[in-house]
């Protein structure tokens, strides 16, 4: 009879450890917001719909002083020079990154509110704006003429998904000697492209450190480059 017993409270005492399987579902709405001051320079003629020139600068540049955003890229080329073209410099916030849906947002904004050709939208950023770039690329695909990334880092999701991105034009550039973002970064990204996209280029300076973007945006020949191409 004791010996039942044991056995009747072992069987007992295994079934109420055993582990209970259940199911369930989950739905939270999570929201950020996210606000973007800007520059947006506007062509002499704006009689006719003209292309538009986004950059994204670094995080050197972060902050509430739009006269930051004038220090590198497409504002500073423009104090000696002229773009017949919208340029459109928005400034990321202090402890934030370039987010791709904001960005997008932003720029339907500047679509629904200026003359803009919608075949000839071009995205470029440097360090930590061609990190930006590289996402908001790959986010919206469908959405620009042309991409100029520059000293960037690349995220996981670019080298995954790949030639989503095979139609648009690329011009990278790096430096050899880049201590911040290393170059690997570049070449990794441009040879997974380069089956797949055929108007694409990887220039590396050889004796350049971080900054190889100054040489890129003070020329003249990347601007000529960018406005001659169309969406496909």
């Amino acid at each position: 009879m004791k010996k039942l017993l044991f056995y009747l409270f072992a069987i007992l005492t295994n079934i109420s450890d055993a582990q209970v399987e259940t199911t369930g579902s989950f739905l939270k709405n999570v929201q950020k917001n996210y606000a973007y001051n800007y520059i947006l320079s506007k062509p002499i003629d704006q009689n006719n719909a003209k292309p538009l020139l986004i950059f994204l600068h670094g995080s050197g540049e972060k902050g509430n002083d739009l006269e930051k955003v004038k220090v590198h890229g497409p504002l500073k080329y423009m104090k000696n020079n002229t773009l017949d073209a919208y340029v459109l410099v928005p400034q990321c916030p202090e402890n934030q990154y370039w987010e791709s849906d904001a960005l997008y947002f932003l720029i339907k904004k500047i679509i629904q509110e200026e003359k803009i050709d919608t075949n000839r939208i071009y995205l470029t950023g440097l360090s930590m704006g061609a990190w930006g770039a590289w996402n908001l690329a790959y986010a919206h695909p469908e959405l620009f003429a042309a991409l100029v990334p520059i000293a960037g880092f690349v995220d996981r999701i670019p080298l995954i998904e790949g030639c989503k991105i095979a139609n648009i034009p690329i011009r990278m550039y790096h430096g050899l000697l880049d201590n911040v973002v290393d170059v690997q970064y570049s070449v990794n990204i441009y040879k997974k492209l380069k089956d797949c996209n055929k108007d694409i280029q990887l220039q590396i300076f050889d004796d350049a450190f971080h900054d190889s973007w100054t040489r890129v945006y003070d020329n003249p020949e990347i601007y000529k480059w960018l406005m001659s191409k169309r969406k496909l």
